[in-house]
């Protein structure tokens, strides 16, 4: 019954996360009019529009990390219990992503210059990749979760320059030697 209850509630967050951000006016679908299932440039404008991106990683990480240190720090919690967590961080980052401070944040780093928000169809995409990562997490052995989480983190910040940790480092304390490091990759960086 717990169980039911919750896998509801995970689906009603993605119902949620679709009628805020269209209530504040994010475009359903990427403006160009096409859905694509890949984008894979952090500069390119489609990124942060379509199903999934480099930033697609992060999501699937805020879940794993959640089944993993859930696990690890609260080993008695039940499943329902994390998963609850990893709904309501979910459905809040997507939401609290949004506000007019967070996206003034987001386009204070050069990275996001221009950054007006996501798509309705990726926030709720982020969300179902965050709950995919939470659900692979949660049953796979410890081991095998650490793994996963630095061949996430690595490859978005190895080949696409932005991952989890570096947006929060340049959220919470911008560095000029970051921010030079990621604008390598930018075919516009000449115009910065």
């Amino acid at each position: 019954m717990a169980r039911n209850f919750v896998n509801l509630t995970a689906v009603a967050g993605a119902f949620l996360v679709a009628g805020v951000l269209s209530l504040w006016g994010q475009p359903p679908i990427c403006t160009c009019g096409e859905i694509k299932l890949w984008v894979g440039s952090v500069f390119d404008s489609g990124n942060s529009q379509h199903i999934a991106d480099w930033y697609t990683l992060g999501h699937i990480l805020h879940g794993v990390l959640i089944a993993f240190l859930g696990r690890l720090l609260f080993p008695r919690l039940s499943y329902e219990t994390l998963l609850g967590v990893a709904i309501v961080t979910g459905v809040g980052w997507e939401i609290i992503e949004h506000t007019n401070w967070v996206l003034g944040k987001f386009r204070a780093t050069t990275i996001n210059a221009g950054y007006h928000g996501d798509s309705v169809l990726n926030a709720v995409s982020d969300y179902i990749w965050m709950l995919m990562g939470f659900f692979t997490a949660y049953h796979l052995r410890k081991t095998l979760v650490v793994g996963m989480i630095a061949a996430l983190e690595l490859s978005a910040a190895f080949i696409a320059r932005d991952s989890l940790a570096l947006s929060t480092l340049m959220l919470v304390y911008p560095l000029e030697s970051v921010e030079n490091w990621q604008q390598e990759l930018n075919p516009a960086r000449e115009q910065l």
